[in-house]
This record gives structure tokens, sequence and C-alpha cells, in this order.
């Protein structure tokens, strides 16, 4: 027999669970790249490629920063089909983690940085 309390627990987190969005992560190009960083809200983009080893293992963790910080955009950038991007921002090695806020860059992380490079940069910018 289940404890009423418990059930009535169980039911509004399992409503809080599926009434979530869950966060997108944008997948930015020359067109829509400018507009993505522009406004109040940081935005934490991840210049990657899909030859690098150390991308690919970083998406699974950087899609899991993505879940837990709400108050931040998180974006892709795949060098290979945004050139010009990663010179603008002088990216020379991948990946590379770039923090916009109000269309101007903020804050970078270079290299596989992990979940805690990844957690303290995303905690820097949460509101």
């Amino acid at each position: 027999m289940v404890d009423e309390e418990i059930e009535k627990i169980m039911k509004r987190k399992l409503t809080e669970m599926t009434s979530q969005k869950e966060q997108e992560i944008l997948e930015l190009n020359d067109m829509n790249f400018d507009k993505a960083i522009a406004g109040d809200t940081p935005v934490i983009v991840d210049f990657w490629a899909t030859w690098c080893g150390p991308c690919q293992f970083m998406l699974p963790i950087f899609t899991k920063i993505a879940k837990k910080y709400k108050g931040i955009k998180f974006a892709r950038v795949n060098v290979d089909d945004a050139q010009g991007i990663s010179q603008r921002y002088q990216v020379y090695a991948i990946p590379t983690f770039l923090v916009f806020k109000n269309s101007k860059l903020v804050d970078k992380a270079v290299g596989a940085v992990g979940e805690p490079g990844l957690h303290m940069l995303a905690q820097k910018y949460s509101q």
C-alpha cells in the first residue's frame, strides 16, 4: 500500500518533469549567429568539428550542462561549416567554448575542459 503523501509527491514530480521544456541547443551558422548572441541572455557557444575526438567527448557534457542552466542559451558552431565565424573570434583550437552577452565576447574556455570546466563557466554567467 502506497502512502497518500508519497503518492501526491510522486504525481507532483511527474507533472514537473513532463512539463519542463528541455533546453534546446541551437545550431549556429553564418545566417543566424549574430542574432543568436544578441540580447541580455548569456550564450555559451561550443566550436566543434565532426572529426574532432575531444569535441565528441564534450558533446554529452555540454548537453548535460545545457539542461542544468535554464538562464543561459547554449549553441554550437561547426567550424568546418562556419569558417568565417571561427576566424572572426580567433578560434584556432577545438573544442573552444565562447560566452557572449549583448553580442560581446565576455569569456572563453579552450580544450576539453570536462564537466567541471563547463560547469564553472556556466555558473559564472547563470542568473
